[in-house]
């Protein structure tokens, strides 16, 4: 009697000793099948000495079904997880423990399975289920977990936890409509409007007498001397005319009136020639436009020839500036259209003006078209070489679907947005993109109005080159638990721990 006592009271003390660890080790991930198998031997003993027949739910029992976990990975089935994750042994997706048993695989509750691909991760799919040379079972992809880019065999849609999405800052914005604004902004320089520029030439030769201008820069009027000539041609030229007008001849007064004209005397000299009757020694040269002196290359006293520039006059009342337009903008640019200029001198002042003229060549250095842009300057603010920020104010585009620039990512394969799912979802999604203009960006395909799209934190893309690595540093590191167990002494064998990962 003493004897089986003494035994229920060591059998009781077991069944404690593996009830407390089956909790503890719950908690902590710890190996529970030799200790499963531990109790079974206990529960045998007692079988044979209270020769019980019904079997009741063990304590260990009942807490492996508290258990309950939902995934597990097909290469090391001891690691499981309450949540969709990565292996922390071999990298692989953990498997749904409910869509693993399942063979039909086309429709699973409400959530549809579009194929299937390869547990390795191999670019291989399958419609069907079915194994790989390993005897591994292939991977349902759902609907929700891809955004149709079944070639590349890897769900596109990344979760961020809610905490990761708030530390590092990211932001969405709404795909919207709007009228986009075809503003071309660039920079140019103020120069002469050459069609006011005029050259000081003679048509005779002969020596500059007196010279009324003397520095460049000296404004000068229509009609104000510039300098006197004596001309040994002209000189002969007036006695001509006045032969011929004491003689009466009317065919050589006109005659000699056109050569005088001829050699640049004007219409009011030679009616002061008729009243006076007397040849002068020197005629005035008078300024045939108004303007400042750009250029001087004659001095008192120099002989002069027709080939001769004396000086140079230009207007200033009009300029020309010539802007610098990019190549993606150069369809945009259309003569006529209105500019604005601004001068960093005067930043209060916004001169108004029109496309003059578009060159007809690209520079093929920097890839740039000259446009000519014409600016009234009546008061002469504006100075050759001045620099100037100008912005031409193209035909604007109603009603276009667009994001902001820095939601675009272009690379060698082309353009794309990171899509906001919603509840820390994000998914890539290719684009046709057209122009751009005030920090947006119109979207040709791929969007709807209302999608949100990311505009921050381009962590979600720090590898361009490979969009799948891009996405799996998204997802946050899984908690691991305390290592596998060593082997059981039980089986004298190796076995592993159960190792799971923590929600």
């Amino acid at each position: 009697m003493k004897k089986k006592n003494w035994s229920r009271t060591v059998i009781a003390l077991l069944l404690l000793v593996i009830s407390l660890g089956v909790w503890f080790g719950a908690d902590r991930g710890i190996n529970l099948v030799w200790l499963q198998r531990g109790e079974k031997i206990v529960a045998a003993v007692l079988d044979n000495l209270y020769q019980a027949k019904p079997h009741y739910e063990t304590a260990l029992e009942h807490a492996v079904k508290h258990l309950d976990p939902a995934y597990y990975c097909p290469m090391h089935p001891q690691v499981t997880s309450h949540k969709l994750g990565r292996c922390p042994i071999c990298g692989m997706d953990l498997v749904s423990l409910a869509s693993a048993g399942s063979e039909s695989g086309a429709v699973t509750g409400e959530r549809e399975i579009l194929y299937y691909r390869n547990p390795m991760g191999q670019p291989d799919i399958s419609p069907v289920p079915k194994k790989d040379s390993m005897g591994m079972d292939y991977i349902p992809v759902y609907e929700d977990e891809t955004n149709g880019d079944a070639e590349s065999g890897v769900p596109t849609i990344v979760t961020v936890q809610p905490e990761v999405v708030n530390n590092l800052g990211v932001r969405t914005e709404k795909v919207e409509r709007t009228t986009l604004s075809r503003r071309i902004d660039t920079v140019g320089y103020v120069g002469y409007n050459e069609s006011l520029i005029g050259h000081v030439h003679l048509r005779t030769e002969g020596w500059i007498e007196r010279l009324a201008v003397n520095t460049i820069g000296d404004r000068v009027a229509r009609g104000d001397l510039l300098f006197t000539l004596y001309s040994p041609t002209l000189v002969n030229a007036q006695e001509e005319f006045l032969q011929a007008y004491e003689r009466g001849n009317e065919r050589l007064i006109n005659a000699s009136r056109q050569k005088l004209k001829a050699l640049g005397v004007s219409t009011s000299q030679i009616e002061a020639l008729t009243q006076s009757r007397k040849a002068e020694r020197t005629i005035s040269v008078f300024a045939h436009q108004a303007g400042v002196v750009s250029d001087l290359k004659v001095r008192e006293g120099m002989y002069v020839e027709p080939a001769t520039e004396t000086m140079t006059l230009v207007d200033l009342g009009s300029v020309w500036l010539l802007a610098e337009v990019f190549e993606r903008y150069v369809a945009w640019v259309e003569a006529g259209q209105q500019a604005e200029a601004r001068i960093p001198s005067m930043p209060e002042r916004i001169w108004k003006g029109s496309v003059d003229y578009i060159y007809p060549d690209l520079d093929p250095v920097t890839r740039t078209l000259k446009v000519r842009l014409r600016f009234d300057n009546p008061d002469e603010a504006l100075k050759p070489n001045m620099f100037a920020h100008i912005n031409i104010l193209a035909s604007p585009r109603m009603d276009v679907l667009t994001v902001p620039r820095d939601a675009v990512i272009r690379d060698g394969e082309g353009e794309r947005v990171i899509l906001a799912l919603g509840e820390g979802r994000f998914a890539p999604r290719a684009i046709i993109t057209g122009i751009e203009s005030d920090e947006r960006v119109e979207v040709l395909e791929g969007l709807a109005e209302g999608d949100q799209v990311v505009v921050s934190a381009q962590f979600l893309l720090d590898s361009e080159a490979s969009l799948k690595a891009s996405f799996r540093r998204m997802t946050p590191m899984e908690k691991r638990t305390i290592p596998p167990l060593p082997p059981s002494p039980i089986e004298g064998q190796g076995g592993g721990g159960n190792v799971e990962i923590a929600p």
